[in-house]
């Protein structure tokens, strides 16, 4: 029986993440993972993929689109078989990256599925059905999250697929119906869209992205709705029947009400994601997760002595960076350190085109908390680098404390949303006041003024380009 002082099961954005910094602290570390490869769902089914999809989705448009008014005149063609070519190989090398970090900081990578054999024992069954038994002082659970299913719509990653099945279709379809209006449903819809799909979304909810600035997603709702994607909100779907080619849904309204039928060629399943612990022996060590699977922690800590949660198996979001960050504060604190994460500044992206990206409080939860605040906006119509390149959609919005001007919420959607929010995160990290970021200065012309000008606006001295 192999000796360690952590194995990690699950080798995901928590888990590898955790095994790097635990060979960096000096600590004998293994890594148990059953997929055959490192990087978990967001590298190699996720969010790796579908952005390598997404870019180049998005250059195909452009090309067909508005290479004309820039004086670009081409004719693009679609080959559906090199853009999955040159995801799995953008995927492949992402893979191997993690490896030689793993060989470089001394992290032990073992191939197979684990699960807790009872208190310091990881049992690992390899592919050929033989297991080993791992003992370690400390054991993380790190085994991520899956597809969310719906009754009455089964998954054969055929004509009715979820987000894996998705990333690989044999043709770009000529409809697509997309359950779902979060952030998966949205920028794998867009992905066919914009590769000539007729997209129709179905949500159970009367809104779009759910969770998310309400008048940043019903910006983000006509923007798609622009662009041809069609919407059918407050309506459930209640069956669906796969035939050789194509996809009889029946839906009806959320409230009650007549039934109807939609087919199309695809159908995706996005209604989120659930915690994946099943089958993980946490029963031999007392750990009982809620009826969701997830599994109750403090400050990582189980209810079972030495065995610590990281990633989607816990609460907070299911986001790859916040896996990230559960992991380094979670070996942090195994190995005597400070361990924290701040879950308000937690990041999210929506990477469609405009993206959508936010930190912190929403509107509706300042008001909910009765918080009194001000607000600061600006539109990417004024921005001088997005008018120049021909992107004015969307706008910087910063929400700061009434009284303190501390910044509580910051919501962009517009060109490289996600690239812009970053700013906003180390400045509430700091604890930054709204004048903090009006009166630092930033390169002109960029898209990084858009957030500066919106802090200006708290106050009322934007500077319209």
């Amino acid at each position: 029986m192999a000796q360690y002082d952590v194995v990690i099961i699950g080798g995901g954005p928590g888990g590898y993440n955790a095994a790097i910094r635990a060979g960096q602290l000096g600590l004998k570390v293994a890594c148990v993972e059953g997929r055959g490869k490192l990087g978990g769902t967001c590298l190699n089914v996720g969010c790796m993929p579908s952005k390598a999809l997404l870019h180049a989705s998005e250059m195909y448009e452009l090309a067909n689109k508005d290479f004309a008014k820039l004086g670009i005149e081409v004719t693009p063609k679609l080959n559906l078989t090199q853009m999955m070519a040159q995801k799995a190989e953008s995927v492949e090398a992402l893979t191997k990256g993690i490896e030689f970090l793993f060989k470089k900081n001394k992290a032990d990578y073992v191939k197979g599925w684990g699960r807790i054999a009872g208190p310091g024992k990881v049992a690992v069954k390899a592919e050929d059905g033989s297991e080993t038994i791992l003992e370690t002082r400390h054991i993380v659970i790190a085994t991520g999250s899956e597809p969310t299913p719906l009754n009455g719509v089964e998954v054969d990653q055929k004509r009715i697929v979820d987000s894996t099945g998705a990333l690989s279709l044999p043709e770009a379809p000529k409809s697509l119906v997309v359950i779902g209006a979060g952030i998966i449903g949205l920028e794998l819809g867009s992905v066919w869209r914009r590769l000539g799909a007729e997209v129709t979304v179905v949500e159970y909810l009367p809104r779009i992205t759910p969770g998310v600035d309400e008048e940043t997603a019903k910006t983000f709702q006509r923007s798609l709705t622009k662009q041809g994607m069609t919407f059918k909100l407050g309506t459930k779907v209640t069956a669906a029947k796969a035939g050789e080619t194509e996809v009889e849904l029946t839906l009806e309204p959320a409230a009650g009400g007549e039934a109807e039928t939609l087919k199309a060629d695809y159908v995706l399943l996005a209604i989120g994601r659930r915690a994946y612990t099943e089958g993980l022996g946490l029963e031999t060590v007392g750990i009982t997760p809620d009826k969701r699977g997830v599994i109750e922690t403090d400050h990582f800590r189980t209810s079972a002595e030495n065995v610590w949660a990281v990633g989607d198996v816990i609460y907070g979001p299911m986001l790859a960076h916040k896996a990230e960050e559960d992991a380094v504060a979670c070996i942090e604190l195994i190995a005597g350190k400070a361990g924290h994460v701040d879950y308000n500044l937690v990041p999210g992206v929506i990477y469609t085109y405009p993206e959508v990206a936010w930190v912190g409080k929403t509107e509706e939860a300042l008001k909910a908390e009765g918080v009194a605040y001000k607000v600061g906006k600006f539109p990417f119509t004024a921005n001088s680098r997005a008018k120049i390149n021909h992107e004015t959609e969307g706008f910087a919005k910063v929400l700061a404390d009434a009284k303190t001007d501390r910044i509580l919420g910051v919501h962009i959607i517009g060109p490289q949303a996600g690239e812009l929010i970053g700013e906003y995160c180390v400045a509430m990290a700091f604890a930054a006041a709204s004048e903090d970021v009006a009166r630092t200065c930033h390169p002109h012309p960029t898209r990084s003024e858009a957030g500066r000008q919106a802090a200006m606006g708290v106050e009322g001295w934007t500077m319209q380009a």
